[in-house]
């Protein structure tokens, strides 16, 4: 029993980290299957309401089941801040990422995925979430963080450069397409997808306002993923009218948006909430170039996509910036952590009672807190502050009255600091 203990500690420490890991790797199976998908002829919004759909259909009972007593209630803005996430991320990110992972290719968007921790820092310090310290070495890393990020996504966007040759996909590439027909619409595409990053980097600082409001995480995955399939039924009912764009059948039209609905919605949402209320945005989106590396070599084996060299540095740069934000913000972390909690005290109230034999009055010195007695608050003088608490303490008293004066040790401590 006593190896539990320690165990168990370093599970819990290593527990975001592990669930951070499991995402990237769910994530980069989304990219693949939902290129397949649209390579297919899939429209884009019909499966990003099938996505939707499952999602909130999955985490409805467990909603449901484990938050009936914990849930609390619904207000109008709670529910403005839901449909304004369902919009962010099902809408706008999931509908410019798509669009553009298919004028680019699946590898390209994942790179580019990267610069979300630099934008969401950037919305995260207008919101005033996170604090810059330039004079602090934590500060300017991620400062110079995001300015690096942003240069490697601008250099993925100008240059492309030429096709490095994989060993795996080298086969590939004569049975695969070139890519070549994408070359008109890369600039657009590369557009579309900084477009998705800013949706979802968004979406992140305003997930992380509304977990606190709404600490229901199952529950308010459940409801973005549902008001997300409301809002893309709404366009995808205007885009595709005909009954076959929205048959599915034993193929990767079903199969995509169950693995998107139940993986990349369904149990991302979930699993970002709850790393997000110990770790904050920055954190949960620190692990996305692993997504890019696996993404990178699954898109050049299945999908015969080729990569570029200017793809290859921007992601590196990108990379490089990114991982100097995460830094500064694990210093930010480390440093509230070990930081204790300020005690505020403004003044400190003096009780005065059991008097002696003698008349006289022990003052009794004690703190505003839960355990103090309502019958003490009565003879609380109004404006009693420090300095007079410790003229009080200073003032000369007979024995018997020192036989019963009581001084607070944390008075002591207090009195000491303030002078």
């Amino acid at each position: 029993m006593s190896s539990m203990g320690p165990l168990s500690a370093i599970f819990s420490k290593a527990k975001p980290y592990l669930l951070m890991v499991f995402l990237q790797f769910g994530g980069a199976g989304m990219y693949i299957i939902s290129m397949v998908t649209l390579n297919h002829g899939m429209n884009r919004y019909v499966l990003i309401v099938y996505r939707n759909a499952i999602a909130a259909l999955v985490l409805a009972p467990f909603a449901l089941l484990l938050e009936r007593k914990t849930r609390p209630k619904m207000t109008f803005r709670i529910f403005l801040h839901i449909m304004a996430l369902g919009f962010l991320e099902p809408i706008l990110d999931q509908g410019c990422s798509y669009l553009g992972m298919q004028f680019t290719s699946a590898s390209f968007t994942s790179a580019i995925m990267n610069a979300v921790p630099s934008f969401t820092f950037v919305i995260a310090v207008i919101c005033r979430l996170e604090t810059v310290k330039i004079k602090e070495v934590r500060g300017l890393a991620k400062v110079i963080g995001t300015l690096v990020t942003l240069s490697g996504a601008l250099l993925m966007t100008l240059y492309k450069g030429p096709v490095i040759d994989l060993i795996w996909s080298r086969k590939a590439s004569h049975s695969g397409s070139s890519g070549d027909s994408s070359d008109k619409h890369w600039i657009p595409g590369t557009l579309l997808i900084l477009v998705g990053c800013v949706a979802w980097s968004c979406f992140y600082v305003l997930q992380s306002i509304t977990i606190k409001k709404y600490p229901a995480e199952i529950s308010l995955s459940s409801l973005i993923c549902l008001a997300g399939a409301i809002q893309s039924l709404a366009i995808a009912l205007v885009v595709e009218h005909h009954p076959s764009g929205w048959a599915v059948g034993w193929d990767s039209r079903l199969f995509a948006p169950l693995y998107t609905g139940i993986v990349s919605s369904g149990i991302t949402y979930y699993v970002q909430g709850l790393v997000m209320k110990t770790r904050g945005p920055v954190f949960v989106t620190a692990f996305n170039p692993l997504c890019m590396i696996l993404v990178a070599a699954l898109g050049s084996a299945i999908l015969a996509e080729q990569i570029h060299l200017g793809s290859i540095i921007g992601g590196i740069i990108i990379a490089i910036g990114l991982y100097s934000v995460v830094w500064g913000k694990s210093k930010d972390y480390s440093t509230a952590a070990s930081t204790p909690a300020k005690v505020e005290i403004q003044e400190l109230p003096i009780s005065a009672k059991n008097r002696t034999d003698h008349g006289t009055k022990p003052v009794i010195a004690t703190i505003n807190s839960t355990d103090q007695k309502d019958e003490s608050k009565k003879d609380v003088p109004k404006s009693m502050t420090l300095k007079k608490v410790a003229g009080k303490l200073a003032s000369p008293v007979s024995k018997s009255t020192n036989k019963s004066l009581y001084i607070n040790p944390s008075i002591r401590l207090f009195s000491a600091m303030y002078y």
